[in-house]
């Protein structure tokens, strides 16, 4: 399998769950900007140019990283990445998968091309953020992981996204919970290769 990143973006969600999963797979670097890889045009590879993108070994191609994570954990269901399909904690994880997708994820993402806001627009997307990010905090304050008591694919795809409320300047430091997440998070030996194989901080 390949999967396509690029340095701290939001393929790290995919890498971490192939980690936990024991799976194996080669990562291949996309410069985003350009669309360009290793072996040309990425356009070619994902018409929808960005990551994450998971090639199997039979030439499918999957996109949306949420629909990845759940994927990688059905193929591994003694690890435990994610709910019985069909049942009603199933359910549950993907609700939070489609709300850290949705809100988290395109949220704090948005602001990365802040430079073309003005300082209301920023003003109102931060207080968005703060929003969705009480309501994962308040959570968090009862529950270990998103899902509960242990680890699951949510956690890594949360953990993704939450890195990057330090490059884009949106404070957690109001978030207990999320702070414990993320300090248990950067414990876990698969997050702490996918960081060092992307050559990120943790």
């Amino acid at each position: 399998m390949n999967l396509f990143y690029s340095p701290g973006a939001c393929a790290l969600a995919s890498q971490i769950a192939l980690r936990e999963a024991g799976m194996n797979f080669e990562m291949v670097k996309v410069d985003l900007k350009n669309k360009e890889y290793a072996g040309g045009d990425y356009k070619k590879v994902n018409p929808k140019g960005y990551i994450p993108a998971l090639q199997l070994p039979n030439g499918h191609l999957m996109t949306e990283g949420a629909v990845i994570l759940q994927w990688i954990a059905d193929q591994a269901p003694e690890k435990n990445l994610l709910p019985k399909f069909g049942t009603m904690e199933r359910y549950k994880a993907m609700e939070w998968l489609n709300f850290i997708a949705t809100e988290v994820h395109k949220g704090i993402g948005s602001l990365f091309n802040s430079a073309h806001m003005n300082d209301e627009t920023k003003a109102a997307i931060q207080a968005k953020i703060q929003l969705r990010l009480g309501v994962l905090d308040d959570h968090l304050k009862n529950n270990a992981y998103i899902l509960g008591d242990n680890f699951s694919v949510v956690d890594a795809y949360a953990y993704n996204v939450l890195r990057w409320t330090n490059l884009v300047h949106v404070d957690t430091t109001n978030h207990k919970g999320i702070q414990g997440l993320m300090a248990k998070m950067a414990e876990r030996a698969s997050v702490k290769d996918a960081v060092a194989a992307e050559g990120i901080r943790l």
